[in-house]
């Protein structure tokens, strides 16, 4: 889950970074190739929406950023609570002599799902 979330994180970044770049790139082209243009629709208008949406990508990230600390701080402490349950199992296991059947195939996928999210297990 955290590699999702990097990576949504450096999907708003580049995002953002091409925003600027085509802004700047637009800006260019109108100004040497179009000085007096009476099209449709005002270039720097076009300019300005595109500003509107890059404010708006900025805001989504802004608003994106804390839920994406508290998911990595969830997952961390969600990973240690399991971890010592782990534990205190084994432990027990250990104490009562107690031997448990093999795990059925249903409890292996759920295992391998759990390891793949979860490497540190």
């Amino acid at each position: 889950m955290e590699a999702e979330v990097d990576k949504l994180e450096l999907m708003f970044q580049k995002a953002d970074s091409d925003l600027d770049y085509i802004q700047h790139r637009l800006e260019y082209e109108i100004k040497t190739n179009h000085p007096d243009t009476s099209g449709e629709k005002n270039p720097v208008i076009v300019l300005k929406e595109l500003s509107a949406v890059k404010s708006r990508y900025q805001s989504l990230y802004a608003r994106f950023k804390p839920i994406s600390i508290e998911q990595k701080e969830t997952k961390n402490r969600i990973c240690a609570t399991l971890k010592k349950t782990m534990t205190v199992i084994k432990e027990l296991q250990k104490q009562t002599d107690l031997e448990l059947p093999p795990l059925t195939e249903e409890e292996k996928t759920v295992t391998e799902q759990l390891k793949s999210h979860m490497p540190d297990l």
